[in-house]
């Protein structure tokens, strides 16, 4: 993965911070969109001239996204990252409908509106890949609760799922990626594995699938996951 231009959606820590740096390593020119930059993504763009950072950027504002994108003065995108989400805990005995309702806005509606706002700027080879969980999996889910994040994130599936048909005739590849047990600000940084080790698998699996593979759901170890 060479010479691409790139958008990567929640660029500003975790996950989305450690793709940025992966990805800038190749020759990519990256584009880091976030609400607000972080001084690590600060320090990024400082001593690499092929990151480029967006902030000020609302997914969940498809006109807003639409205009930051129009100022960035971008030509093409090659592969979109959407990595933004959030994760608000619950269970049966302590169901929050407003922390529900916020996590099917920014983790199954945002994506989608992130990839109409970048759409216009993707050609035929393009690839999408949406940052799910496989706490979206219905087949996996073998210990309840958390309600709102499960939910959101199966919406995000079938939602990847939708987009894969919507633009396969465009020849746009999209995937639905399970990052791993991540050890991140999210989880308060429990975790199996590092967002270096998840990065690098991610964009193994981003380089390797081909429009063959379009809405299918993977694990960030490259086994696929059930629905």
């Amino acid at each position: 993965m060479k010479d691409l231009n790139i958008a990567v959606v929640g660029a500003n820590r975790g996950i989305g911070l450690e793709l940025t740096k992966q990805l800038s390593q190749s020759g990519n020119t990256v584009f880091a969109f976030c609400r607000k930059s972080s001084s690590e993504l600060n320090d990024l763009k400082n001593i690499k001239i092929n990151v480029k950072i967006i902030d000020q950027f609302e997914v969940t504002d498809l006109r807003g996204m639409s205009s930051a994108i129009a100022k960035a003065e971008l030509k093409k995108i090659d592969i979109l990252i959407h990595v933004s989400g959030i994760l608000r805990e619950d269970d049966l005995d302590d169901i929050n409908e407003d922390g529900i309702l916020e996590q099917f806005k920014v983790n199954a509606l945002a994506p989608i509106l992130s990839v109409k706002a970048f759409l216009p700027l993707m050609n035929e080879g393009s690839k999408v890949g949406l940052i799910t969980s496989r706490m979206g999996s219905v087949a996996d889910n073998t210990s309840g609760g958390m309600y709102g994040y499960r939910m959101s994130k199966s919406a995000l599936n079938m939602a990847g799922k939708s987009l894969s048909e919507d633009l396969k005739d465009q020849d746009i590849t999209v995937l639905l990626l399970h990052p791993g047990y991540v050890k991140t600000d999210m989880t308060g940084h429990q975790g199996h594995i590092t967002t270096k080790e998840s990065a690098a698998g991610l964009i193994k699996i981003l380089d390797e699938k081909t429009i063959d593979q379009t809405g299918t759901f993977w694990h960030v170890n490259g086994e696929a996951l059930p629905w």
